[in-house]
């Protein structure tokens, strides 16, 4: 009987998930939301006086995704004074939502990488199942391995789309 060989495992192909990239610390939003009148007015003195208030230290050490669930129109300033009331507190303070938070951590992660150890690797960027999805992170992905990979793939070692191949010289 012949031996059942996995020669992906024996292969040197390289497999990297945009997961890894991702803090482990927690990710929240906090809705801004609860501190207007009605839920779309920002009345400044108001506003202050909720911030002052409220206990922001469950942010403690967190990456914080600001937001505003109504369909609120707010001043530029808005998120801005929330943040100096997280910043020293929270780990990380965005505006948008936990997927806008996730998507900028992932790249800051990346930017700040060490993609030596990829020189003349085959690269795998796993793409199936995530969870995750930031299309721009894949494009920074490729910007970084694209002057060290030996190749670059997308998708899984069963099933994989070549995106590069270094040339010979």
């Amino acid at each position: 009987m012949d031996t059942i060989v996995n020669k992906v495992s024996q292969s040197d192909l390289i497999t990297l998930d945009l997961r890894d990239f991702l803090p482990k610390e927690e990710r929240v939003s906090l809705d801004i939301s609860p501190w207007l009148k009605q839920g779309i007015l920002l009345v400044e003195k108001e506003f202050r006086e909720q911030l002052k208030d409220f206990s922001f230290e469950p942010f403690k050490d967190k990456h914080v995704a600001l937001h505003c669930s109504t369909e609120a129109i707010l001043p530029g300033w808005a998120f801005a004074l929330v943040s100096t009331y997280l910043v020293g507190v929270a780990k990380s303070v965005k505006v948008g939502s936990l997927l806008d938070v996730e998507e900028s951590l992932i790249g800051a992660n990346i930017l700040a990488h060490d993609f030596s150890v990829y020189q003349d690797k085959p690269i795998i960027l796993k793409g199936c199942n995530t969870g995750i999805d930031p299309q721009n992170n894949y494009l920074l992905l490729i910007e970084k391995l694209y002057p060290v990979a030996r190749s670059i793939m997308y998708g899984e070692a069963c099933s994989t789309v070549p995106l590069y191949k270094k040339k010979a010289k």
